[in-house]
């Protein structure tokens, strides 16, 4: 049985395997620019941040009806459950899809039937995080978070992805100012491709509770020593950041040195159909390539519980407290 784990960085979209595309594609009539799912396949090996988008947002065209989300979903929480998830914290991008004529609600529907019935048939309880792109308007996003309000019940909180550089926090004070008087949680990308700057400007202007990846932070010591007392999580992806040349090899990742200066680190997949693995196998990708020891993962464990928003009733900390036992009596042999 694997270790479990809660997973607090993980794209929905970036869950969409070749196979899964092309079944989508012929049931709802799109053709893909690719012969079959070995060509698709090798198109995932990207070059950069960049090229990445490209395809990831292409590729969302076979994403038309609440079947394929939910389908989508499904698959993603049956690879997680193999792989010891018994939380998870899900993005998704509704801006993405009501820039085809899909609308927020057929999204949202179809991620909630999968979610819904999670814990009853893969036995992970489930969070969704709607996600704004970075790289389109503020007013963008404040349209979108008006059209998510028939359906908040679906929603924990807010989140700021895509393309990082050349789009600061502050961008979006506004929609995170709404969100927050509307009671939603508040998470950013920042410090992944963008400067440490980022990560404290969406500490001060967004007010997130969490930090996705915040990678950078390890160049200002100042700003690692208020994360530290803050206690600030960090979600951080090794895998993605090698594939996406954050880092050029694993074994370079300071996730080992992070976890020495006191950081609360949680490890993530982020898009593991496109990065080569889910969390489970990132677990595993980081105790060869960094020497991460049986109580460090350990403590990465622990740590994806204690990062989660299972805090807002007595019944979310009754289940946290039962992830942490869980975690605590762990074997290994």
């Amino acid at each position: 049985m694997p270790l479990p784990k809660a997973e607090l960085h993980l794209h929905i979209e970036g869950t969409l395997e070749p196979e899964l595309a092309f079944a989508l594609a012929a049931r709802n009539g799109v053709t893909l620019p690719f012969a079959d799912t070995e060509e698709l396949r090798k198109a995932y090996l990207f070059d950069d941040l960049q090229s990445f988008l490209d395809l990831y947002y292409g590729l969302m065209a076979v994403l038309r009806t609440e079947r394929d989300f939910e389908e989508l979903a499904d698959a993603y929480l049956t690879r997680a459950a193999a792989q010891g998830v018994r939380h998870a914290e899900i993005f998704f991008d509704p801006q993405a899809h009501m820039a085809r004529g899909v609308a927020i609600g057929t999204v949202m529907e179809g991620l909630g039937r999968a979610l819904d019935r999670s814990e009853e048939r893969h036995g992970i309880s489930t969070r969704l995080i709607m996600c704004f792109l970075r790289d389109q308007s503020a007013e963008s996003a404040l349209q979108t978070l008006d059209a998510a309000k028939p359906h908040l019940h679906r929603i924990i909180g807010i989140g700021l992805d895509s393309a990082e550089v050349g789009h600061p926090p502050a961008k979006f004070r506004e929609v995170y100012e709404a969100a927050a008087a509307l009671g939603l949680r508040r998470v950013a990308h920042a410090g992944e491709e963008g400067p440490p700057a980022y990560i404290t400007e969406a500490l001060d202007v967004l007010g997130v509770e969490r930090v996705d990846h915040g990678l950078r932070c390890m160049e200002d010591p100042d700003l690692v020593e208020r994360l530290v007392r803050e206690r600030v999580p960090l979600t951080l992806c090794p895998l993605s950041n090698v594939r996406l040349r954050a880092i050029d090899v694993l074994e370079e990742h300071p996730l080992a040195r992070m976890m020495d200066a006191g950081l609360l680190c949680t490890v993530n997949s982020d898009d593991p159909a496109y990065f080569g693995g889910y969390v489970g196998d990132t677990f595993h990708a980081v105790r060869e390539a960094l020497g991460i020891d049986q109580e460090r993962l350990r403590e990465l464990a622990r740590n994806s519980f204690e990062a989660s928003f299972l805090d807002g009733s007595a019944e979310d900390e009754a289940l946290r407290a039962r992830y942490l036992a869980e975690v605590a009596d762990y074997s290994f042999d």
